[in-house]
């Protein structure tokens, strides 16, 4: 019986589709080993950043209560042994006073929460400002000192003159406390009430203060009209008693003047004095610097200055302030605030040549 026909065997090799194959990789042996000072390199730098890590880590450690946690204002190291516990804060009070609860008041209010603060200088550059806020400062820098009986010693600037002679006070009855460069101005020790008439100039201009109020005396002071004699008691009187209270603080800073109110009846004229005229007259102590003053400092705490941290604060830098300047945040409001505050009596500590709106650090 004859069998089907079947196709003859082939020996051809399989047809296998493309990307069915596999190329196998060719090896060439061992990747080469990186060189000597690759390897060294390489190890090196991390062991550079384990060291730095461990370092870094073992200074917090030892270190991190010495310095302040609070974010409002930021700590900066000026001189001194920068590993000592110990510090001696500066409090600067810089341009007018117009606030009370601005940059100065965080600066005290830092330090009050430092125990590692041992003695303050409290630096001051100021032609003065309102009465309210000169007496605030003055107030929160006494308090600092009794509460802390922490030693407080003054470096004045360039000027120190009115509220500044008057938040100055708070060093108390510590001799040798006060310290004068060669060209400070000083004194003004008085209190003004601002006032410009401008009615004749309204007259020419055909306007008129049509205000309605409940009673004549309600618009003291404004600028709109003549004052009369019975306006000008009233404010006077003001400034009597914001006068008295002035020499009742100078005096319990100064016992000289305690003792002998009429050589402070003398000075309290609002004139200005030179450094030499004020030490001459019992205003100052000493003439000398900043660094004359930490010595000071030191002395009353019974530390070396070289032995401590000198200590300065400044405002933390935001992002508008970065991107917009410093002034960013002013709102066109407050600076409406302002001009309206000019139709409002208001007494002031503050030198007669400069005027009471003055931009001010101290804000």
């Amino acid at each position: 019986m004859e069998l089907p026909h079947q196709p003859a065997a082939s020996h051809a090799a399989p047809i296998v589709p493309a990307q069915m194959v596999v190329e196998r990789p060719i090896h060439y042996g061992p990747p080469p080993r990186p060189g000597f000072f690759r390897w060294l390199f390489s190890r090196g730098v991390s062991v550079a950043l384990l060291i730095s890590l461990v370092a870094n880590f073992s200074m917090y450690t030892m270190f991190h209560s010495y310095f302040q946690t609070n974010t409002a204002l930021e700590e900066k190291f000026v001189e001194g042994d920068w590993r000592s516990p110990d510090k001696i804060a500066v409090i600067t009070v810089d341009g007018a006073i117009l606030d009370g609860e601005g940059f100065v008041k965080s600066q005290i209010d830092q330090v009050r929460q430092d125990e590692h603060v041992k003695a303050v200088v409290l630096r001051v550059d100021s032609p003065g400002g309102s009465v309210t806020a000169s007496d605030q400062l003055y107030h929160e820098l006494k308090k600092l000192r009794e509460d802390r009986k922490l030693p407080m010693v003054v470096s004045m600037g360039g000027i120190a003159a009115s509220g500044g002679y008057y938040v100055a006070m708070a060093v108390g009855d510590e001799k040798d406390s006060i310290f004068v460069e060669p060209t400070t101005w000083t004194g003004s020790i008085g209190v003004i009430i601002p006032h410009y008439n401008v009615a004749n100039l309204m007259k020419e201009w055909n306007v008129e203060n049509d205000s309605v109020k409940s009673h004549p005396l309600k618009d003291l002071g404004s600028f709109t009209k003549q004052m009369t004699e019975e306006e000008r008691g009233i404010l006077q009187a003001l400034v009597d008693d914001s006068f008295v209270r002035f020499k009742d603080i100078i005096k319990s800073g100064r016992p000289k003047f305690r003792d002998n109110p009429a050589e402070l009846d003398k000075l309290a004229t609002g004139q200005v004095f030179t450094a030499k005229q004020a030490l001459e007259n019992g205003l100052a102590d000493r003439e000398g610097f900043l660094a004359a003053a930490v010595e000071r400092a030191a002395e009353l705490a019974n530390i070396r200055a070289p032995e401590v941290r000198l200590v300065k604060y400044q405002r933390m830098m935001k992002l508008t302030d970065v991107f917009l300047g410093p002034t960013a945040t002013t709102s066109r409001y407050e600076d409406l605030a302002k001009l309206l505050d000019l139709s409002t009596p208001r007494a002031y500590y503050m030198s007669s040549w400069l005027p009471p709106l003055a931009t001010s650090e101290s804000r």
